[in-house]
């Protein structure tokens, strides 16, 4: 079972991720009922690069989405791929391309996860900011104004209840309060 949605900007990935997924119910290499494509020690660095962030496990392969079109994902020891408008910062290491994902003109970028060559800060700090730019360009490419960019309801969105109860507030001598902290008289 797959969490990312079956949108035409996702298509790419989940024809590739659905290509090499090998479901596996249990076992030390499960993850979410597909055979695990991604080191675990992998998966927790995504997590510590998007802290709060929902990973949807997708075919065996954790993948970061913003209003549901994939922005991350994770492979293997050292390949994690961004979707980006632009070529992630040259400072950063590329890793090993993941063909036909980061062919060119597809808008995504193989970076390694572990970035030697920084400071384990300087690390984590390039790479969450280049994790959070992909989520914003993900969000960007959807058409769905009535959710957030993490894929919640918006308030007030066109053609939406706002949730507040349309209707008079009882007048002052109707009753006192129910509930509530109010002034005692």
């Amino acid at each position: 079972m797959t969490l990312l949605p079956d949108l035409p900007q996702n298509t790419v990935l989940l024809d590739l991720l659905r290509e090499q997924g090998v479901p596996e119910e249990r076992g030390t290499y499960a993850y979410e009922g597909w055979q695990l494509h991604t080191h675990p020690d992998l998966i927790e660095r995504l997590e510590d690069l998007a802290p709060h962030w929902p990973v949807l496990a997708t075919f065996g392969v954790p993948v970061l989405a913003a209003k549901g079109i994939a922005a991350v994902a994770a492979r293997g020891t050292g390949i994690l791929v961004v979707r980006l408008p632009e070529a992630p910062p040259e400072l950063l290491e590329p890793a090993a391309p993941w063909a036909p994902l980061t062919d060119p003109g597809q808008g995504w970028y193989s970076v390694c996860p572990w970035q030697s060559g920084l400071r384990s800060a300087d690390s984590q700090r390039e790479l969450s900011l280049l994790v959070r730019h992909a989520l914003t360009h993900a969000a960007s490419l959807s058409k769905d104004a009535d959710t957030d960019w993490q894929g919640r309801p918006v308030q007030g969105a066109p053609g939406k209840s706002s949730g507040k109860a349309k209707g008079r507030r009882p007048s002052k001598d109707q009753g006192s309060r129910q509930g509530g902290r109010g002034r005692r008289r």
